[in-house]
């Protein structure tokens, strides 16, 4: 039967070889090659009909069956036959053929059991093989391995057929094409050769000792020649190394003279392989079988190629070892081992070579060398028996070597040399000097001596040569063809000196050069000087004279002026300047007239004219002293002619400006021209305007005018006589810093038009106009004058009445113009404007005509590259034309301007407004707000309707946002804004919205500009102010337009953010504008009628916190707010303007106490300032005041929010009572505004009102805080913790929040949202507001007292509370609130129920002086238990247990409480309840306080409650007695073991709950029962407990278990015979579960065997068990199970069958660990039974394939890895039923 059985084993085996996991794979393997120990032709033969009975399994598991096979016959070859190894063969041949690609890990595998077979049937082997490797057809790729594997594994066995296999392998050679089948034929030719030189090689051995060298020597050549002259060529790197790996064992196969023919290319051609691979060692390895063949034959050709061998294994010896690969270190022994056959065949050529590679500077090379140096005086000591001396002589160098790495190989090479007796040959004492000086080096190695002898006194050196005098036999320069070159000057002195007198090598350093060419020596950084410039070569000097001089040196002659057109220096180069020197004008006045008649000339070309001839040319700079520099040409106005002494060139005004000075020269021969008196009239005119400047000149060109009246004109005498004086006068009354030169110009205007009236002659009029233009240019230097002579041109125009003359000059002036000159344009404006009071058609042609012109017009073309500056001066011009239409309309006539400002003016300056040029921007703001006032300023202003008034406010206002907001540098705002002042007032009205967008635009535009700092010019000052002022008219005069409390309202709203600006500047500009308003408003009340002023409590809750701002202005401008404020009141209630109210007044006395920069005076004033108010708001203004307060109460400013703080306490203590119905919207604007503040004075204050309004409005307090939403913020907790500030309050405040949580019911059913029909709960709102109320009620510290009075009640509420929300969810409305709050950055409390409660519940213990008891609670983690629904039962009974420690004295009233709710409708509250009263049995403070009777009464009582649980926690109270009164258990024992067995029997319990808790208490109440009360329930309570070992329950599979070992305890000494069948019963469970997944089973399955080992009666089990189930101790589980089953076979053979059945109940485990323990177990068991206790196991049910699935079958295909594994190791240990 054992061939049968052993077949099954192994088909059952084979069927799993296809498992996926590797572990069961190699488990399977494991297991059919321990089949195969025990019947290994059974196995062979299984695995032999498995595959062929399946042709189409994969080849991976192919591949793991011909493992499993090659292992079997490699390990027991000689117990097959040779029918058996005939079809081992034949299938291996086939499996491996079976497919013609590759398929490497099957097909090797196959060919691997070949080779195997191969080494005892090669007959049979080679019959299968060569019929596969048949001529004329290429063999598979493995068919050749195979060939080459066997000749290495068997070469007595394979030699023979080698002849018949090169026969026919040759041709083949020639048909593989592809380089994988070419390095099959190079392998096998390399195991051939190497098996034939084996076997010649031990031919005493050999089989047939007949076989020769030459019977393979044709054959062998052949191949040679394909593999070295076509196959070595390939490209392919693999196939060249097979090709040279073959190569080498076949060159010792080759015939002498064929290999002496074949050296001179074989050679060379291996060689180059060391440029082509990386790797060589395959190259190196092969090369050293060449050597060793050629030097065999006594090759002659081998010296010719010597030097290239030479040196290229020289150079792989030299390469650097960087890779850890070990080809790397083989390929290095390789190349020593050639070096080895050199130095043996040719030693002298060798040392030729290596001796002077010593002489190398390069680290490589030398090491290099040195290491072949110590291999060959290993390696061949006879051949280098003669060569000592050289080689001694040659170390001379290395010694020499300061190279960490060279001494390494210097001092391996001395140690070969000891070895070889060297050291005893002259020279070998140097050898030994080296070592020791090497040995006595300190860390850091000091240079070698010889280093320093060069540069030591002989003394020294003579010692030195004594001490070493191999190194001083000759002189330095013979050591080396190249001589050191030693400085002594690169020797840095130094005062340490070592003994010797050498300089130190820490101090002292030589720094030479070597080189075959001369060079500058090398010196030390420190000894580096500045080295004097060389020798001046001729080359140089010629140089230098082209050059110029050096620099620093005088050229030696004068500088010249260079030619036109001639290259000169850059532009930053210093050069000197020459000019022609200055003449006078020629039409100059003669010496001694006034100067201020002295006609003005254009600029010359030297001003900054436009004629003239340019300054020649400077003159290069050359190298020398820089020029003396030349005085600036300024005119002299003292000098009218040039002496006759002058030089001529000067007179002349030609030659060089001399440096003694400037020069103006007048020729005396010109003849002179008086001005005409209209150029008289002019000059003097002009000039009286800045009648200061030239000591006093405008006064004495006055007098000057006055005296030529005459000449000027006959008429004028008698009227200067009277004007000319009161000019002059009024020069009198002023000083320059006084005079108004608006003023001043105006009167000479007038003056001018006197004139011109008196004159009353057109011609002259038009003559003297036409002078006035021709001086203009005159006056470019000096632009006030310029500015004063176009008006008077303007003035001399409109009394022209020639309306030719007037246009014609009016185009003169538009193109002469310099308009770029911002004086220049605002003169010529007043121009036209004045012009246009007498010519308003004609100037509006002109401009008109003007703007039509080519001036606008862009050019294009090739001369568009200056459109920039042309777009330039086109603005330019746009802007004077824009203020010559503005000063036509503010000067024409008003009844003609109403006509023709929209139709002529507007509409030409709206063509320009969407410019960016500020210039441009401020002339159209200008002439918007001139022509603006000429029309307020208009008769018929109130009936013309401005159509475009809206357009013009809105470019304005885009004006003024253009504006940098934070700086004021230009005046387009101010007047931007007066523009707007005036068009306000104008029809038709702004709509709102443009209204607020101009309000609001102009305010951002001026209030958010940045204070000047200190120290500014006064200039941006007054642009300051004047722009303040400018806001002040526009708001006002809006204000105008609306005289009533809501349009007030509104300018306030525009202005409110600005007063409560976190900026201090703003505020105070805020504060003076309201103040501006306020007053306006108080000044212009008209009351008609008796009406309220309803928007009162808003502006001075608005205006009120001001009063405690943080600068003094803003509290000054506030309390005047206010002080109008309460007197607008007083008008709105019908009293006079000039009423006065002494409460009202006594603000303005509060007014001192705002100066104080004391914190409390002026809080104190603030509070006065709120009892005023209080005193006159009316009460209808109360809530309006207090919410605009609460508004202030995140004010920035800090002291503005206590003001608002202070004032909105005084209001609600002064006046709440009436606010009753307030409150709920009181209570809510609180809880929004400390939502915006974190202030803690805030938040103190918020409170204090609370607790104001609570004080009077408890209920509706509590209510309106209720009412909040949920969850409460930080800020309504706060409001809530107010209320615990004064204990009876807190009592009251409790007691209603008791009362809201139990007047509704706790949740609703209802269905889960989208889910299936399983009810859900969800909270009430009403009772979750009281619950988190409470909590925060409770977390005051001043609550304390009110809870001590509450306690009871309040612990048996929040407890119930916290059970009845367990898995209660929000309310849907709550719901979506709270995700959003978990999404946020800072998320409020949470809100969930459960959590509610428990955070209450901790709050009332720490009020109520329990801390230790929430300390203890927390510790043990028992409040995150109490939360969730599978935790809260521990929850409350830490917490009962954490209350019987630490508040005993409570527990009386508190058990009442808790009692007289386990009637309750709900079960979780009787569950919580019944488990509080249940911990409290487990604590001896029940005995003290005398509960014990009255507890157990009452669980008692509800042993038959409806709830389960309540069952089950009554069972543990019942237990707990064990704990707190076990000297009580006794008296109670019948009635305690009924309950508990009632437990395990109860059958309403789907969960067995109730009966692991039956089980628990059991365990703790057997060792405390009576005995005869315990043996009756015995077995009962075994059997009941058994079905629970492999329960899913982790707890109930522990504790049974527990409690089956606890039955087990008390069973010793009386009862073990009736309990040792459920011992043995229970052993396999326990057995196996010792491999459960969870832990606790596992523990008290040790638990649990160790207390039923003595049971057993077998002290070696009980031993057994003891040892390896300690607690705490690792369990090899394998080594125990094998223990046991051990000891079970023995003690218990009968029991195999009944322990191997159980086994096999257990191989359908849902535990993975126990599904393996199992078989694991069955193997063991089998493994250790008797051959005669084989009937017990059924093993057919265990491994038969039909009808019925075997066991191990279906644990084969389990879906663990681990169990299938365990399952198969399980089948290899069956093989002992075999």
């Amino acid at each position: 039967m054992a061939e049968p059985y052993v077949k099954k084993l192994s088909t059952v085996l084979l069927e799993a070889i296809t498992d996926k996991d590797p572990l069961v794979q190699e488990q399977v393997c494991g297991a059919l090659c321990a089949l195969g120990e025990a019947q290994p032709a059974e196995v062979l033969r299984a695995c032999e009909e498995y595959l062929w009975q399946h042709e189409k399994l994969a080849h991976p598991y192919r591949t793991m069956i011909l493992r499993a096979m090659e292992t079997v016959v490699s390990s027991h070859i000689s117990d097959l036959d040779k029918d058996m190894a005939r079809a081992v063969i034949f299938l291996a041949s086939s499996e491996m053929t079976r497919v013609k690609d590759l398929v490497c890990d099957w097909q090797q595998a196959a060919s691997n059991v070949l080779v195997a077979v191969g080494k005892q049937f090669i007959g049979l082997v080679m019959e299968e093989v060569l019929s596969k490797f048949q001529p004329g057809a290429l063999p598979h790729y493995f068919v050749v391995q195979t060939l080459a594997n066997l000749a290495a594994s068997n070469v007595f066995g394979m030699v023979p057929f080698l002849t018949s296999i090169l026969s026919t392998m040759l041709p083949m050679l020639g048909m593989a094409k592809h380089d994988t089948m070419r390095v099959a034929f190079c392998c096998a030719l390399q195991h051939f050769s190497e098996s034939t030189l084996e076997y010649l090689a031990n031919l005493d051995q050999a089989p047939d000792p007949t076989v020769r060298k030459d019977t393979f020597a044709t054959d062998i050549f052949s191949a040679y020649d394909i593999l070295f002259n076509h196959w070595l060529q390939s490209r392919e790197a693999k196939l060249r190394l097979a090709v040279v790996e073959a190569l080498g064992p076949m060159s010792h196969l080759l015939p002498s003279e064929k290999l002496e023919e074949q050296l001179p290319k074989l050679l060379p051609g291996v060689l180059a392989l060391y440029r082509k691979h990386a790797e060589t060692f395959h190259v190196s390895k092969s090369l050293g079988q060449i050597l060793e063949a050629a030097v065999s034959v006594g090759s002659r050709t081998l010296e010719a190629q010597l030097d290239a061998l030479l040196a290229a294994l020289h150079a792989q010896i030299c390469v650097p070892v960087e890779s850890s690969s070990p080809l790397v270190a083989s390929n290095r022994k390789e190349v020593l081992r050639c070096f080895t056959v050199l130095a043996c065949c040719s030693p002298d050529r060798l040392l030729a070579f290596l001796l002077p590679k010593l002489d190398a500077n390069n680290e490589r090379t030398r090491v290099g060398t040195l290491q072949v140096v110590r291999h060959v005086i290993n390696s061949a000591a006879s051949q280098m028996e003669v060569k000592k001396p050289f080689i001694l002589s040659s170390m001379r160098l290395p010694l020499l070597d300061t190279n960490s790495k060279v001494k390494r190989a210097v001092v391996q090479v001395i140690s070969a040399m000891a070895h070889h007796g060297y050291l005893e040959q002259p020279g070998g004492e140097a050898m030994v000097a080296y070592i020791v000086q090497q040995c006595a080096l300190p860390p850091e190695a000091e240079a070698l001596p010889f280093l320093r002898m060069s540069v030591l006194p002989k003394s020294v050196a003579g010692r030195e040569r004594a001490r070493f005098p191999l190194f001083w036999g000759r002189e330095l320069s013979q050591v080396s063809p190249r001589p050191w070159a030693v400085s002594a000057q690169c020797v840095l002195p130094v005062p340490g000196r070592c003994r010797t007198g050498l300089p130190c090598s820490h101090t002292g350093r030589v720094l030479t050069a070597q080189s075959p060419q001369p060079r500058r020596a090398v010196v030390a950084p420190c000894a580096r000087l500045p080295l004097p410039p060389p020798p001046p070569t001729p080359a140089s000097e010629a140089g230098s004279r082209q050059r110029g001089p050096r620099h620093g040196q005088c050229a030696g002659r004068q500088h010249q002026h260079p030619v036109p057109g001639q290259h000169h220096r850059g532009q930053d180069e210093p050069r000197p300047l020459a000019a022609p020197a200055r003449v006078s004008h020629p039409r100059a006045i003669h010496r001694g007239a006034d100067p201020a008649l002295q006609e003005p000339r254009a600029p010359g070309p030297e001003e900054g004219g436009g004629g003239g001839r340019c300054l020649p040319h400077p003159v290069r700079q050359q190298r020398c002293a820089p020029a003396l520099p030349v005085p600036p040409l300024m005119p002299d106005p003292t000098l009218a002619a040039a002496p006759k002494s002058a030089p001529p060139q000067v007179r002349s005004g030609a030659g060089a400006l001399w440096a003694g000075g400037p020069l103006s020269v007048s020729p005396p021969c010109f003849p002179v021209t008086l001005p005409s008196p209209y150029a008289i009239t002019t000059r003097l005119l002009t000039v009286s305007s800045n009648p200061y400047l030239g000591d006093g000149r405008g006064a004495a060109s006055l007098r000057l005018l006055s005296v030529l009246h005459r000449n000027i004109h006959p008429l004028l005498g008698q009227r200067w006589a009277t004007t000319v004086p009161l000019l002059l006068e009024h020069l009198d009354e002023h000083t320059e810093e006084t005079l108004s030169q608006k003023e001043w110009e105006e009167r000479l205007l007038a003056f001018l038009r006197d004139t011109l009236a008196v004159v009353s002659d057109n011609t002259w009029i038009c003559q003297l106009s036409l002078e006035m233009c021709r001086q203009l240019p005159c006056y470019n230097g000096t632009p006030q004058e310029k500015n004063f002579l176009y008006k008077c041109i303007g003035t001399t125009l409109g009394a022209a009445s020639s309306k030719e003359v007037v246009r014609k000059h009016l185009q003169e002036l538009l193109e002469t113009a310099r308009h770029q000159e911002e004086a220049e344009r605002e003169g010529l404006a007043c121009c036209f404007g004045i012009c246009a009071t007498s010519h308003l058609d004609d100037v509006l042609a002109q401009l008109e005509d003007f703007m039509r012109s080519d001036v606008f017009r862009r050019s294009t073309g090739i001369f568009n590259i200056f459109k920039d500056r042309s777009e330039n001066e086109v603005e330019k011009v746009k802007s004077t034309l824009i203020l010559c239409y503005g000063h036509v309309a503010a000067r024409a006539p008003r009844e003609l301007v109403l006509a023709k400002v929209e139709s002529d003016i507007l509409r030409n300056i709206f063509q320009y407004f969407s410019t960016k040029d500020p210039a441009l921007k401020l002339c159209l703001i200008q002439s918007v707000c001139m022509a603006s006032q000429a029309i307020c300023s208009s008769a018929q202003a109130g009936s013309f309707h401005f159509s475009r008034k809206a357009e013009l406010v809105a470019q304005m206002m885009e004006f003024i946002k253009a504006e940098p907001p934070d700086s004021l540098r230009t005046p387009i705002r101010k007047k931007a804004m007066l523009a707007c002042t005036y068009l306000v007032s104008l029809e038709p009205a702004l709509e709102e919205r443009v209204q607020a967008d101009l309000i609001r635009g102009c305010l951002h535009s001026v209030m958010a500009v940045l204070p000047e700092p200190e120290g500014e010019e006064e200039r941006q000052e007054s642009l300051y102010l004047d722009t303040m002022h400018a806001l002040e008219d526009l708001l006002t005069s809006l204000l105008r337009r609306n005289m009533t409390p809501q349009g007030l309202q509104i300018m306030v709203e525009h202005l409110s953010p600005w007063i409560r600006s976190p900026r201090g500047h703003e505020r105070v500009r805020a504060l003076g504008l309201s103040a501006c308003l306020l007053q306006h408003f108080l000044e212009h009340l008209h009351v008609s009628a008796l009406v309220p002023f309803h928007n009162l409590g808003l502006l001075i809750g608005l205006f009120s916190p001001r009063c405690a701002d943080l600068w003094p202005a803003t509290r000054q401008e506030a309390v005047s707010c206010v002080h109008a404020l309460l007197y607008l009141q007083l008008g709105y209630e019908g009293f006079s303007r000039d009423y006065r109210d002494d409460v009202a007044e006594q603000l303005l006395a509060l007014k001192e106490g705002l100066v104080h920069p004391d914190p409390a005076v002026l809080f104190h004033t603030c509070h006065s300032i709120a009892q005023i108010i209080a005193k006159r708001l009316p009460p209808e203004q109360l809530i309006s005041l207090l919410l605009t307060l609460f508004e202030s109460l995140g004010d920035p400013d800090k002291n503005c929010s206590r003001a608002a703080t202070i004032m909105v306490n005084c209001l609600l203590r002064e006046r709440g009572s009436m606010l009753q119905e307030k409150v709920p919207e009181i209570v809510s604007v609180l809880r929004s505004k400390l939502q915006e503040t974190r202030e803690e004075h805030v938040l103190q204050a918020a409170q204090h009102s609370v607790y104001l309004l609570a004080s009077q409005h408890c209920a509706a307090v509590v209510s309106s805080l209720l009412g909040g939403p949920l969850p409460f913020d930080s800020h309504t907790c706060t409001l809530w913790r107010a209320l615990a500030l004064e204990p009876s309050l807190t009592t009251q405040v409790l007691g209603l929040l008791l009362e809201k949580m139990s007047r509704d019911v706790p949740f609703k059913e209802t269905r889960a949202f989208l889910l299936s029909s399983s009810p859900g709960r969800e909270a009430t709102l009403l009772p979750l507001a009281a619950t988190c109320a409470l909590h925060e009620v409770l977390s005051a510290l001043e609550s304390g007292p009110a809870v001590l009075e509450l306690y009871p009640q309040l612990f048996a509420a929040l407890l119930l509370r916290v059970s009845c929300t367990l898995g209660v969810l929000l309310p849907r409305s709550l719901q979506a609130k709270e995700r959003r709050s978990v999404g946020s950055a800072v998320a409020p409390r949470s809100l969930e129920p459960c959590s509610c409660a428990v955070d209450a519940l901790q709050a009332m213990l720490l009020r109520g002086g329990n801390e230790d008891v929430v300390r203890r609670v927390e510790l043990e983690g028992g409040w995150q238990l109490l939360r969730t629904s599978a935790g809260h039962e521990e929850g409350v009974t830490r917490l009962a247990s954490a209350m019987a420690k630490c508040a005993g004295p409570r527990l009386p009233l508190v058990m009442k409480a808790l009692v007289c709710t386990q009637s309750s409708v709900y079960e979780i509250q009787r569950v919580t309840s019944t488990a509080f009263l249940a911990e409290l049995l487990n604590s001896n403070v029940v005995n003290d306080l005398m509960l014990l009777e009255s507890l157990l009464d009452n669980l008692a009582a509800r042993q038959k409650d409806t709830s389960a649980s309540v069952r089950r926690l009554v069972l543990r109270g019942l237990a707990n007695i064990a704990s707190s009164s076990p000297e009580k258990v006794q008296a109670h024992g019948p009635q305690l073991l009924t309950a508990m067995i009632g437990g395990l029997d109860d059958r309403d319990d789907p969960h067995s709950l109730v009966a692991l808790e039956a089980m628990v208490g059991l365990a703790r109440l057997l060792e405390l029962v009576k005995r005869q009360d315990l043996r009756s329930v015995l077995l009962h309570v075994a059997i009941r407990i058994r079905p629970f070992f492999d329960s899913e329950k982790t707890e109930l599979r522990s504790a049974s278990i527990r409690l089956f070992g606890h039955l087990n305890q008390v069973c010793h000494g009386g009862c073990e015979d009736v309990f040792l069948e459920q011992v043995v019963a229970g052993l396999v469970p326990l057995l196996l579960h010792l491999q459960d997944p969870q832990a606790p089973v596992t523990n008290a399955c040790r638990f649990a065997l160790r207390l039923c080992g003595p049971n057993l009666q077998h002290e070696e089990l009980a031993a057994v068990f003891q040892k390896h189930l300690q607690e705490g101790r690792g369990l090899h589980f394998g080594e125990f199970l094998n223990a046991t089953c051990k000891l079970l076979m023995y003690h218990f053979p009968e029991l195999l069958g009944r322990l191997a059945a159980t086994s096999l109940f257990y191989f359908k485990s849902s535990w993975e660990d126990v599904r393996a323990a199992a078989p694991m177990l069955m193997g063991f068991l089998v493994l250790h039974a008797e051959p005669e206790h084989q009937p017990q196991v059924d093993l057919e049910q265990i491994t038969a394939v039909a009808p019925r699935p075997p066991a191990l079958q279906l644990l084969l295909k389990d879906p663990a890895p681990l169990v299938r594994a365990k399952a198969a190791e399980t089948l290899g240990r069956l093989v002992k039923f075999a």
